[in-house]
């Protein structure tokens, strides 16, 4: 535990890493503050010293779990011409997947922190709309390179396949994750025709 008074470098970062090995371990109804704090080594009034209470710091944890997977999707077009298209997309939706859906449905549950996810989404924060615009992204310099049919509608390909990320995670499991990502690449081969 650190002192009092002392800044704790990485402390938000530590925090979130806390919860998620909570929920894991514990479920959902285990995710309190004096949960993530004692699971993070910290005093038990931190979380509230830093965030405004339990619903905000789900609701930022989300928020920055979305943004670590959005910034590995916004990757994606500068991976045109290289590997496969398959393989590329898979990678990203393993991105996405790595989720926790306890997590994701967690956020769902607590109304509070569902409402301040959805209103940082429409200010702009990363979120399912960054990954599908990097999704068509990649899919339009791909047909560019010849190595995606031209006709491909690569917005509709991006949604279908964002949109069944999101199902995904809203209605799965941790240990579901290989069944998910195994449902995702025959979806990605079913979308995709390659040249």
């Amino acid at each position: 535990m650190s002192p009092r008074g002392i800044a704790i470098e990485g402390l938000r970062e530590r925090l979130f890493a806390a919860a998620e090995r909570v929920l894991v371990r514990d479920g959902s109804a285990a995710l309190t503050s004096r949960a993530v704090t004692e699971e993070a080594g910290c005093a038990k009034g931190l979380l509230h010293t830093h965030f405004a209470g339990l619903d905000d710091f789900v609701a930022e944890l989300v928020l920055y779990r979305f943004a670590t997977a959005a910034a590995l999707s916004g990757d994606l077009p500068s991976r045109a011409g290289t590997g496969t298209v398959g393989e590329n997309l898979a990678g990203m939706a393993s991105a996405v997947l790595s989720l926790d859906p306890g997590l994701v449905g967690l956020a769902v549950t607590r109304p509070l922190a569902a409402q301040r996810v959805r209103e940082a989404w429409q200010a702009g924060a990363p979120g399912f709309t960054a990954i599908q615009e990097a999704v068509s992204g990649y899919l339009r310099a791909e047909q560019e390179l010849g190595r995606v049919a031209t006709p491909l509608d690569v917005e509709s390909v991006a949604l279908a396949l964002v949109g069944t990320l999101h199902h995904l995670l809203m209605t799965g499991s941790a240990d579901a994750a290989p069944t998910s990502q195994a449902q995702v690449e025959r979806l990605i081969r079913a979308l995709i025709r390659t040249v």
